[in-house]
């Protein structure tokens, strides 16, 4: 038997991953964990545009992660992602090409007619995706289920595989909190398709649709440990960075904020890690939803070549 511990997005695929493999496993959601701070993500599943400021490891590795989504949860929706600029900014927006593969030019209101002339060009990463990354979890677990795979908050009964996140600082002493913050807005009057990232030297932001005119907005990367509400800093600069993707984001009704504390190594790659007689997948960074499944993959076979030669 192996019990995974944790509910966010690295104890659900390694889950799914180990059940996949034929191994025995169980998932316990452990009763003074904090929320999973992956259901506060954008859900954008985007390796190339990440690949401005993440390592290269991140860009190639992530690739196979829609293909991995879109076979176990619905609505993976393949539209590709838009990165715009300010005018004055455009600056930025040649920065970010020069940085990243896998794009091509555009005239934004080309592919997003709501944005009209507002941007005069633009970046299209088409091989990229995004989901609902409640949603998404929310179908893991059921296909869990479908397996016969419990999810419990009772005491680990096998081998542990500790994908708690910042709960896990006790055994991973290189591990930290980043913050990050979202808002979620309904804006029934706007019709964007695929996500926008608005690249800005201030508060650079990404605005992900989630259907029936709802918006997630997110971006804000602190380096902090402070737990509790969004900072008003934070609902400020979103806003701002909102009004300038689209001015009718002002009318919008905001329904719903988020922070949570993600967990990252000191190199920012998500990573196994062995701690005692524990295995970690840990480190997920802003890459949970990009990393989570390769790694899970990762962990099926090591463990289930250690059974193997265990026997």
């Amino acid at each position: 038997m192996i019990s995974v511990l944790g509910t966010g997005v690295a104890g659900l695929c390694a889950a799914t991953a180990l059940a996949e493999a034929g191994l025995e496993v169980e998932v316990i959601d452990p009763a003074d964990a904090p929320p999973a701070a992956s259901r506060l993500a954008g859900g954008m599943l985007a390796p190339f545009s990440e690949g401005e400021a993440a390592p290269e490891e991140i860009v190639l590795r992530g690739q196979s992660a829609v293909d991995w989504w879109a076979a176990r949860v619905p609505d993976v929706t393949r539209r590709g992602l838009l990165v715009v600029a300010p005018p004055r900014d455009t600056g930025e927006l040649d920065r970010y090409a020069r940085a990243t593969r896998g794009h091509g030019w555009v005239r934004p209101g080309a592919l997003e007619p709501e944005l009209g002339d507002r941007f005069a060009r633009g970046l299209h990463f088409r091989d990229e995706a995004h989901m609902d990354p409640v949603a998404a979890l929310g179908a893991l677990r059921e296909g869990l289920a479908a397996r016969g795979v419990a999810v419990h908050t009772g005491p680990a009964r096998g081998r542990i595989v500790d994908c708690t996140g910042m709960a896990a600082a006790p055994h991973l002493p290189d591990l930290r909190p980043v913050r990050g913050e979202m808002l979620e807005l309904s804006a029934p009057d706007i019709a964007l398709t695929r996500p926008v990232r608005l690249i800005h030297p201030r508060f650079a932001c990404y605005i992900v649709p989630r259907g029936a005119g709802r918006y997630m907005v997110g971006a804000t990367m602190v380096e902090s440990a402070r737990p509790g509400q969004v900072t008003a800093r934070a609902v400020m600069e979103l806003l701002s960075a909102a009004y300038a993707v689209h001015p009718a984001f002002a009318e919008a009704e905001l329904i719903a904020t988020g922070a949570g504390l993600r967990p990252a190594f000191p190199d920012n790659i998500p990573a196994i890690r062995r701690a005692g007689d524990r295995i970690h997948l840990n480190g997920m960074y802003r890459h949970g939803f990009l990393m989570a499944p390769i790694l899970a993959q990762q962990l099926a076979r090591m463990m289930t070549e250690e059974l193997t030669h265990a026997h």
